[in-house]
């Protein structure tokens, strides 16, 4: 049973996010069927979906669509993104087997938080053509932006294209909010599939889905050339980390619910083995999707025989019935990936970072801007240095402390803290809350100068070193001439 609910999910999000991709509907099925049985072999979780992924829909059209339509063959991009998976797929079972689980670490929250938010605007803005019943050439959020307003002002929406593709998506969240245990999306497609055939949309200016291709991919090795595996080697790191990053995060929420344990390395190796899998078969990169998973769980899946189940089916339509979903309109899978691109978005997350540090904040808004204004994949790199330099700065300039003495508290606390706390006169006891290395021991060395200056009475400095992990060569050399001085 859970089985089957899952595919009433799986069919239509798979085309909805190849299409994302840049790519043939049906490709995301493909893709759905083998990373579904990849991961039942190889994955160590008994409850995680992987499939399709709205996320990374975006990163892999701006990784593949550049090098098809330079080469002038728009067919290619399907070999492009089934190299992409197997890349990715080898990048994640490398990382798996060595045991670098801890890159997932390189998003911080904050830096994940901004990304996801400008990734969530990037994708909205780029279907909103679809779902007014036409389509623009422009690239990037400003450009699709302003193309989407001119196509509009220049009269090339078609209304029961907007209309069918609007009550899709009331249908859609009504249901996820009021009934979640309903599948809205399910319902929104059959719905549209029945007023598309009763009053012939397709007739009309409608673009439909067509029918799928009868039966099911055979083994296949993409043809690509060395100079595009080059070319696609730093998208495939990108998609690696923020399918990782899903992954994890979404293991450690289910996990945390049945008592388990998360294996990193082993979700690794179960994700890059799914991805691997859907590469040999025209498929392209997949990760693991939080709301599918749990729609699953909802439906009573207890192990992976829940995804076998669901690829069973998929590939019974595809055999037997492929033209179940050809009066699809399109504006209904622009619908379902607009929901999609909706539930990435954390607007809360934004303001509960202002009011709880700013710095962080500022993190996420810049990782924001670099998504929506820099590029995609541009917006990974951005946000994966901002979490690395945020480290460097935290450790670089850390906290410091002068301390005294609360009334009614044990030990010595922050004066910034206490402004009532009690000093001994001629005696500062200073904590630094950091290791100290090259890197700061300058400022380490500054602030104990700047209180000897201040405070000529001063006649001891006591250092609370607890926070104080490791003191490198050059920290010991500098504490050495500063006991000196």
């Amino acid at each position: 049973v859970a089985g089957i609910v899952l595919t009433t999910l799986l069919v239509p999000q798979g085309m909805a996010y190849a299409e994302l991709a840049g790519l043939p509907a049906i490709t995301g099925l493909y893709t759905t069927v083998l990373c579904l049985v990849g991961y039942a072999i190889f994955g160590p979780s008994r409850i995680l979906v992987l499939g399709p992924d709205s996320s990374l829909g975006p990163l892999i059209a701006a990784t593949i669509l550049p090098i098809a339509l330079s080469n002038g063959d728009p067919n290619q991009a399907i070999a492009l993104a089934s190299m992409l998976a197997v890349i990715v797929g080898l990048i994640m079972i490398f990382a798996g087997v060595a045991k670098l689980g801890f890159i997932a670490d390189l998003l911080s929250k904050p830096t994940r938080i901004g990304y996801m938010n400008g990734l969530a605007l990037t994708i909205l803005i780029g279907q909103l053509p679809k779902l007014f019943g036409f389509s623009t050439d422009a690239d990037g959020l400003v450009n699709e932006a302003k193309a989407f307003v001119q196509g509009v002002m220049s009269g090339d929406t078609i209304v029961l294209a907007l209309a069918i593709g609007l009550i899709s998506i009331g249908i859609i969240i009504v249901l996820n909010r009021w009934m979640p245990k309903v599948p809205g999306i399910l319902v929104a497609v059959l719905i549209a599939i029945g007023l598309s055939s009763f009053f012939g949309l397709g007739d009309k200016g409608v673009s439909l889905v067509g029918s799928l291709p009868q039966g099911f991919p055979p083994f296949t090795i993409p043809h690509v050339s060395l100079a595009d595996i080059s070319l696609l080697f730093a998208g495939a790191l990108g998609i690696a980390l923020v399918a990782l990053t899903d992954t994890i995060s979404t293991a450690s929420a289910f996990a945390h619910k049945s008592g388990e344990q998360v294996k990193g390395n082993g979700e690794m190796i179960g994700i890059g083995a799914a991805n691997v899998a859907a590469g040999f078969f025209q498929g392209f990169p997949v990760s693991t999707s939080g709301s599918r998973t749990a729609v699953t769980e909802q439906a009573g899946a207890k192990t992976q025989l829940t995804g076998i189940v669901g690829a069973i089916f998929i590939i019974l339509m595809l055999v037997f019935v492929p033209s179940l979903l050809s009066n699809l309109p399109q504006p209904t899978l622009a619908a379902v990936v607009i929901v999609a691109s909706i539930s990435l978005a954390d607007i809360p997350a934004m303001r509960r970072l202002w009011h709880q540090r700013k710095s962080e904040f500022m993190l996420a808004f810049v990782a924001f801007l670099g998504v929506a204004l820099v590029g995609i994949l541009e917006g990974i790199a951005i946000a994966v240095l901002l979490s690395v330099l945020n480290i460097f700065r935290r450790a670089w300039w850390p906290y410091m402390a002068r301390l005294g003495k609360v009334t009614g508290l044990a030990g010595h606390h922050d004066t910034k803290q206490y402004p009532k706390a009690k000093q001994v006169p001629g005696l500062i006891i200073f904590r630094f809350d950091a290791p100290l290395f090259f890197a700061n021991c300058g400022t380490f060395r500054d602030r104990i100068r700047k209180y000897v200056i201040n405070n000529p009475d001063v006649k001891w400095i006591i250092i609370a070193a607890e926070p104080i992990t490791d003191i490198d060569t050059t920290a010991a050399d500098m504490l050495l001439e500063l006991d000196a001085e």
